[in-house]
């Protein structure tokens, strides 16, 4: 396994005249399986809500989405199971899954809904699980919640989702219905690796833990940094200089070491790239092409037990022009689109919490246009009928916000407007 590393400017040529020039970097990163090579089994930790308010057909379906994980998961593949309400307990101890299928799942069908709620004590017990099996493994934890965290600590949980990272174990979370915080879940989201999954109505459960544990079966590398080495006369921006843009827009933190910038990604996936766009700026030069940027990565490989290798080194160049003629680069563009699309709908979100709807629904209107720009129809509906909702006086509910954040994140699929 080994890393697929691609880089494009926004714009490779530069005015010689411009003492200043702003360009993004687009950089793309994947994990390529060589011939015959093989991939990690994977270890999973379901850390399920099961509170008094997942009662009936909400906790019934997280059942059969369970067992339909159950069923998918390779014999050589570990799971653990960690139930919480207002306490924690590991109801499948971490165990490969061999022939254990059928009493694994008679455990599942044991759950009852009663109590209240604390993720906290749900994700310390489920990271203490996926560490017995996270040697030469996969390791990945589903979290799935409907409401506040009640009888917790949402600064612990963020703290608990950055020392699973730190281990290379990326927290996925999963809000089901409306009462959820998507903040705090966002949050674990993204300092665990992972992604946010939005599951607003009971029967979309099965559908959505299916299309997660697809996205996790595709991890091939992890615990991957890009490092970013940048010539003298290039600086990132001061200001959110780097974020990822596929397949979640997340602001990401660029640490400065030895003369080179970290920026910790996570896993790098074998069906599709992590894409992340850099912010430069670029002094001015003399005529001709002149090298200004390099990238690298260094990550792990969990099939061979190695860490810390190291990708290729790819070069980065830009052609200073007299004469300037733009040559813009159509992918890029669409990166940029993807990013301003989500930071519009903070914004939006922002001046919404100020008591500012008129302000909010100018930015949810932009970001609808920049959805409509970048082809992704469907969230240029939800964000849209959301601004219009403000404009007409209307309160958002939890739904339509959850929405929003989802839709300013991620490409919008069919069927999840």
């Amino acid at each position: 396994m080994r890393v697929g590393l691609q880089a494009a400017l926004s714009d490779t040529n530069i005015d010689a005249a411009q003492t200043s020039s702003q360009r993004q970097l687009a950089i793309s990163l994947s994990a390529i399986t060589e011939l015959n090579g093989r991939t990690a089994p994977l270890n999973l930790c379901l850390i399920l809500d099961h509170s008094g308010s997942m009662n009936g057909r909400s906790l019934e379906t997280v059942k059969q989405a369970a067992h339909r994980i159950v069923d998918n998961l390779s014999p050589s593949d570990r799971l653990s199971i960690v139930v919480f309400d207002h306490r924690a307990k590991v109801i499948v101890p971490n165990q490969i899954i061999g022939s254990a299928a059928a009493s694994i799942k008679r455990e599942i069908n044991q759950l009852q809904a009663s109590g209240g709620t604390a993720i906290d004590e749900g994700m310390r017990l489920g990271i203490e699980e996926l560490a017995k099996g996270k040697k030469d493994s996969i390791s990945q934890a589903f979290l799935l919640t409907d409401g506040e965290n009640e009888h917790g600590d949402n600064q612990r949980c963020l703290k608990l989702a950055s020392l699973a990272a730190n281990y290379s174990i990326t927290l996925n979370t999963l809000g089901f219905g409306d009462r959820w915080n998507q903040d705090i879940l966002e949050k674990i989201a993204d300092a665990g690796g992972g992604s946010l999954t939005y599951i607003q109505n009971p029967e979309e459960a099965v559908k959505e833990f299916s299309r997660l544990f697809i996205r996790v079966q595709s991890v091939g590398l992890t615990n991957a940094h890009l490092m970013l080495s940048l010539m003298p006369q290039v600086s990132l921006a001061e200001l959110k200089p780097i974020a990822q843009v596929f397949p979640d827009s997340i602001e990401l933190s660029a640490m400065n070491e030895g003369g080179h910038y970290i920026v910790r990604l996570g896993d790098l996936m074998m069906a599709s790239s992590r894409t992340v766009l850099a912010n430069l700026y670029i002094g001015q030069m003399p005529e001709g092409i002149h090298p200004i940027a390099q990238v690298q990565v260094r990550y792990d490989d969990p099939a061979t037990g190695q860490t810390k290798l190291l990708s290729e080194s790819i070069s980065i160049a830009a052609n200073i022009q007299t004469l300037y003629q733009p040559a813009l680069n159509l992918q890029v563009q669409q990166h940029v689109l993807a990013l301003a699309k989500y930071r519009q709908t903070q914004i939006a979100e922002s001046k919404l919490q100020q008591g500012d709807r008129a302000g909010a629904a100018t930015m949810l209107q932009s970001a609808a246009k920049t959805a409509l720009q970048m082809g992704d129809n469907n969230a240029a509906t939800v964000l849209q009928e959301n601004a219009t909702r403000l404009q007409a006086g209307e309160e958002l509910s939890d739904a339509d916000r959850k929405k929003t954040r989802i839709a300013s994140k991620t490409v919008l699929q069919s069927g999840k407007e």
